[in-house]
């Protein structure tokens, strides 16, 4: 289960920046197409910060569409699944949005 490497990595990150200060909430954003499960992340979140100034924070987590590319067609088009295959049938495909996996804030008291 990786999202407990994610979810220690993300607890680890925050302490560095906020010490001892307790933590409130934490925000992530988790691409569609980040390959990350959420519930699994947020489960994994809650054993990450037993016994940290993070323990007992809130978990808010957005979870933005996939956008992908197509080369040979050159049309953009939403994507929410890892089959990255164009209507035009080509799987020359570039995903240009989805893939996010980052903390965008953390509130502290």
């Amino acid at each position: 289960m990786h999202e407990l490497a994610i979810a220690e990595s993300v607890v680890e990150a925050i302490l560095e920046r906020t010490e001892d200060r307790r933590v409130t909430t934490v925000r992530l954003a988790v691409g569609r197409l980040s390959g990350v499960v959420p519930d699994a992340l947020e489960f994994c979140f809650e054993l990450a910060t037993v016994g940290t100034p993070l323990e007992g924070a809130t978990l808010e987590i957005v979870v933005p569409s996939g956008r992908a590319h197509c080369r040979s067609c050159d049309r953009e088009f939403e994507k929410d699944d890892l089959i990255l295959l164009c209507e035009c049938g080509s799987a020359d495909v570039e995903v240009v949005a989805g893939r996010e996996l980052a903390v965008t804030s953390v509130e502290v008291v």
